[in-house]
């Protein structure tokens, strides 16, 4: 995606590249913002729009334009997350957050290593699927305090204006998000460890060994799959470990063309499901201690685009 300066705007106007150097950090925002890199990628669109709707003199009277392009994805994501809310309840099944390709892994219709810099999203612990899911039980005002002030350092009074409420008020909900992180986060487990898990769980699921996959899983195991009506899923979270591991075996036997490979998702060890080359599923884990506690299995096209050789049609 692109954004094209408005009239008067040309190549020789120097706050050009100083403005579009803000774009990487606008899109890492408004993902964690809104757990849809599609819906990142409007909220930086639109906060350009705005930009290049003012004119020379209104632009010029900005003191910090990085800090006002903040200060409108910010709010434009905050819009947009409470409007999600309404959405969601017409969602077919489970949502899921969008998850991520390593950065070698883009697949957007150009070749891989190739893509924009300017579009990546940094990969860390903020962008694991776990912590998503978190976000996504805050109320907006929350989320959008929370990922402000912890994960992107910005003070309480720069928040205050985004959210529109008081320093004070903010500090609070920054609060009660970092509880709501503290209290659903296992203890981390070391990547290696979780690759480790994560190939055991690829041998067995190829091998149909459903012991194999009882063993690896918790008890409590749960998966949760994200068709959104446009692609097979369970409607509803498949919960202990026999129950999941007889679910996939009969997966395994529907689909026995399935090729299954070791993959970074939302930067930590997952796998992704591909048929005749196309990605048909992503699947991101929770570990806990040495057993999978959360599967979160992504099937919806729409959000599989970074995944896939062409984004749409027209790619």
């Amino acid at each position: 995606m692109t954004t094209t300066p408005g009239p008067g705007h040309g190549r020789h106007d120097p706050s050009l590249s100083a403005i579009m150097s803000e774009r990487r950090q606008l899109i890492n925002l408004a993902y964690r913002l809104t757990g849809s890199l599609a819906d990142a990628e409007d909220v930086v669109q639109e906060t350009y729009a705005r930009w290049y709707a003012m004119s020379r003199r209104q632009q010029e009277a900005i003191a910090s334009p990085g800090a006002w392009l903040t200060k409108v994805a910010g709010r434009i994501c905050l819009d947009l997350l409470g409007s999600a809310r309404s959405r969601r309840e017409y969602y077919v099944g489970e949502w899921i957050p969008e998850p991520l390709p390593d950065r070698t892994e883009w697949g957007d219709g150009r070749t891989r290593g190739d893509a924009d810099p300017a579009d990546r999203i940094t990969l860390d612990e903020s962008v694991n699927m776990a912590f998503l899911v978190v976000l996504e039980s805050m109320a907006p005002a929350e989320r959008v305090a929370f990922i402000l002030h912890d994960v992107f350092r910005y003070p309480f009074a720069e928040v205050a204006d985004i959210v529109g409420r008081t320093p004070a008020a903010c500090r609070k909900l920054a609060s009660l998000a970092r509880r709501r992180v503290r209290t659903s986060q296992a203890p981390a487990v070391p990547t290696a460890r979780q690759a480790v898990l994560v190939g055991e769980f690829k041998r067995a699921w190829e091998s149909k060994d459903i012991g194999a996959l009882v063993g690896l899983l918790d008890p409590d195991a749960t998966v949760i799959a994200d068709g959104g009506g446009l692609a097979g899923a369970a409607l509803r979270p498949i919960e202990g470990a026999e129950q999941i591991a007889r679910y996939l075996i009969a997966i395994a036997g529907r689909a026995p063309n399935l090729t299954i490979l070791k993959r970074t998702v939302s930067g930590q060890p997952g796998l992704v499901a591909q048929h005749d080359g196309v990605t048909v599923t992503v699947a991101a884990f929770g570990v806990q201690g040495d057993r999978i506690k959360s599967i979160w299995a992504v099937r919806n096209p729409d959000k599989l685009w970074p995944w896939t050789a062409h984004r749409g049609s027209g790619a």
